[in-house]
């Protein structure tokens, strides 16, 4: 029997009994479907972490406080000894090769309150390098600078979230000039930051109160420790070189010989984006291998089907080998429908799986369909079409054309 001659039989059986060969199918359709799409899904979650993270700065480092474990009694408590301080920040600044900006953080939730509402807002206490840094512009009006820095002059730049929230939506642009106050102090508003969106974690980063950071450590938080350190690196090469010369030099502030017992850690943000990806990676991979059982499940679908495909065609086959088809030839017969069967079901799914991931995308929810998986689920449904379509393949070319004859 030749190609075509294989392909028009399996094809007329298919179709035969359309209703049967689309329900045994449909088991390769939700599985193929399934793994396409929380694939998609995974990979989508992952380059969206991906993205906001980075939008978080531009090569950026932070220094901030060593998590310590405390154990009193018999409760390990994990506590974060804070020594850094704007004297660490000034070292950076005019120790450090590598970075292209520094700038101290302090910041801790207010209750603000403007001439439309009030809200709690995280407040964020920073130099003027920290727009640098975070790759971050300005909407309408200025950022502070070092003057008022040294001045710790009660200015604010806020946030889109921030400033609709105090001077009602849409309302920013007459925030410029007028009075918020944070705690017990007034502040006059200077400028709106752009639009940055959600963050790394989800938290949106719209929602802030900048003010110089000398202002934040004396006039809110009265205290001379601040929570961290942000660094912007000159260069993605250097961020390696980077960390190493800011722990050395660091380490020479706090007078610590073994990095061991420094009282701080440095993290970059590749470091950010491996954990978040690491996560996203593992979550996605259970997802596809709950997805794939299905696969398995519609597997032996198809190898039930073909069974009984085996005894009701019984009499057939023994016709087709009386008039001289040998038994390889009756084995590539269920065997190639047993294929045909579940890549059709395949290329359903891939169909149903694009069909879905667009309107996931309508909805607002990334995704991002990988070609290999694609391939991958289209080659595996193959392989389910071989390993389940064997067998009854198989017990079709061992039936005696005499017995077969016989069957009733």
């Amino acid at each position: 029997m030749n190609i075509a001659q294989l392909l028009y039989s399996c094809f007329r059986n298919i179709f035969r009994n359309r209703m049967r060969s689309l329900l045994t199918s449909l088991g390769i359709v939700i599985g193929v479907g399934s793994v396409i799409i929380m694939v998609a899904v995974g990979e989508g979650t992952q380059k969206d972490i991906e993205n906001r993270i980075a939008s978080m700065g531009t090569n950026l480092i932070q220094v901030i406080p060593r998590r310590m474990i405390m154990r009193p009694g018999q409760v390990n408590t994990a506590v974060r000894s804070n020594r850094l301080t704007k004297s660490d920040v000034a070292k950076l600044a005019a120790e450090a090769s590598y970075s292209a900006a520094v700038s101290g953080l302090s910041q801790r939730n207010y209750t603000a309150i403007g001439p439309q509402g009030s809200a709690s807002v995280q407040v964020m206490g920073v130099e003027p390098g920290y727009l640098t840094i975070r790759n971050w512009g300005i909407e309408e009006g200025s950022f502070f600078g070092e003057e008022d820095l040294r001045q710790r002059n009660r200015i604010a730049v806020l946030g889109l979230t921030a400033a609709d929230s105090l001077f009602g939506s849409n309302n920013a642009g007459g925030a410029i000039g007028q009075q918020i106050r944070i705690g017990t102090n007034h502040f006059t508003v200077t400028g709106i930051l752009e639009k940055k969106g959600a963050g790394g974690f989800g938290n949106d980063q719209d929602d802030v109160i900048m003010v110089p950071l000398d202002t934040a450590l004396y006039r809110l938080s009265n205290s001379p420790y601040i929570n961290s350190i942000a660094i912007s690196v000159v260069g993605k090469r250097y961020m390696e070189a980077a960390q190493r010369e800011a722990e050395l030099i660091l380490r020479e502030a706090h007078k610590i010989a073994d990095s061991g017992t420094a009282d701080f850690e440095i993290m970059n943000s590749a470091d950010l984006i491996d954990m978040a990806s690491e996560t996203s990676r593992s979550f996605t991979t259970l997802l596809a291998a709950i997805a794939g059982v299905s696969l398995l499940v519609g597997g032996i679908g198809i190898m039930n089907i073909m069974l009984v495909s085996v005894t009701e065609r019984t009499r057939e086959i023994g016709i087709r080998m009386a008039v001289g088809a040998r038994k390889r030839d009756v084995l590539f017969q269920f065997l190639s429908e047993s294929i045909i069967l579940s890549l059709l079901g395949g290329f359903i799914g891939i169909a149903l799986a694009f069909l879905v991931c667009r309107i996931l995308g309508v909805l607002g929810i990334t995704t991002a369909i990988n070609p290999a998986i694609v391939a991958a689920a289209a080659l595996f449904a193959a392989l389910v079409g071989v390993s389940f379509g064997y067998y009854p393949a198989r017990k079709a070319a061992g039936l005696y054309p005499i017995d077969a004859l016989r069957y009733e």
